[in-house]
């Protein structure tokens, strides 16, 4: 069965109780149900040029998927959208949901290759999902909508993970978060000094029965930090392709400019001596592996 709701924006607010019926049931006679839904550039609500009031979905979506998978266990969510959504109770009920963005004149098949298993989905987060529109830096400060068309982002560098890591918020999904049909493993961190900086030397294994990619993150964590700091900062990332069973070594260099910091003061980028910790992982939330990496003289280099 495949149900696509009507995600339209602020307008279709009103709920059609006998579709959802007619839902309800069509659930429980399903094998397996595709929930098509999320947000829409109909209406406005999902567009450039204004924001969105809260990350709710609209159209009734969660009473809807919550019936729905109460009906029929076996539910695919699939959301369209440009950005982070709340999910409802239903989310820890269903067993799989894809967010696909909007994949324009060939999602459609794009979203079939993947559903049937033809192609392995990869995609990371490129922004963190909170559970509740307050746990944003933006509405947590009071700065939106701001005060005569003008907002203030008086959260400085706490910008998207640094938020919520420095608030110690649990994310409904973090940044760089991402499933696949497979699983990986990392291990055995090297860090191999050079004339410029450090190289970060890792292994990755697929552990799943089928062939897959996965994006592995570096992050910076700053032990001692002259100025504050986020708790940590991506720094790079690599992508590899790895076969079922299929282990690879991955290096991902690291310059002077990966410890560095812009001081206004000095008006340059100023990378000061001390001890750091490099993380790495699947996301900003899981870093299987650490090593310590000690800066040893103070660079700065004009902007």
């Amino acid at each position: 069965m495949l149900f696509r709701s009507n995600c339209g924006g602020p307008a279709a607010s009103t709920i059609n109780t006998n579709l959802i019926a007619a839902a309800v049931e069509a659930a429980k006679a399903a094998d397996v149900v595709i929930f098509v839904g999320g947000l829409s550039h109909n209406g406005g609500y999902d567009s450039e040029g204004s924001d969105r009031r809260d990350l709710k979905l609209p159209g009734g979506q969660d009473e809807l998927l919550q019936k729905i998978v109460q009906a029929n266990p076996k539910t695919v969510v699939v959301f369209n959208g440009g950005g982070a959504v709340e999910m409802g109770s239903w989310l820890s009920k269903t067993p799989a949901v894809l967010y696909a963005w909007y994949g324009g004149l060939e999602g459609g098949n794009a979203l079939a290759h993947v559903l049937f298993g033809d192609v392995n989905p990869s995609g990371k987060l490129p922004c963190t999902f909170p559970k509740r529109l307050m746990d944003s830096p933006a509405h947590a400060l009071n700065a939106y909508p701001g005060t005569n068309g003008t907002v203030t982002y008086v959260e400085g560098l706490l910008v998207g993970y640094r938020w919520f890591d420095a608030k110690n918020i649990e994310p409904l999904f973090p940044f760089g978060f991402g499933l696949s049909y497979t699983t990986f493993e990392y291990w055995g961190l090297k860090l191999v000094p050079g004339e410029t900086g450090v190289t970060a030397e890792f292994e990755i294994k697929n552990t799943g029965a089928v062939a897959g990619a996965e994006v592995a993150q570096l992050y910076v964590h700053p032990e001692k930090p002259g100025v504050p700091r986020p708790e940590k900062e991506l720094k790079g990332f690599k992508k590899v392709f790895l076969k079922a069973g299929e282990t690879q070594t991955v290096s991902i260099p690291l310059n002077r400019g990966a410890f560095a910091f812009y001081s206004p003061e000095q008006k340059s980028w100023v990378a000061e001596k001390g001890d750091f910790k490099i993380l790495v992982g699947g996301s900003a939330r899981d870093l299987a592996l650490q090593g310590d990496y000690r800066l040893v003289e103070t660079v700065a280099e004009k902007d």
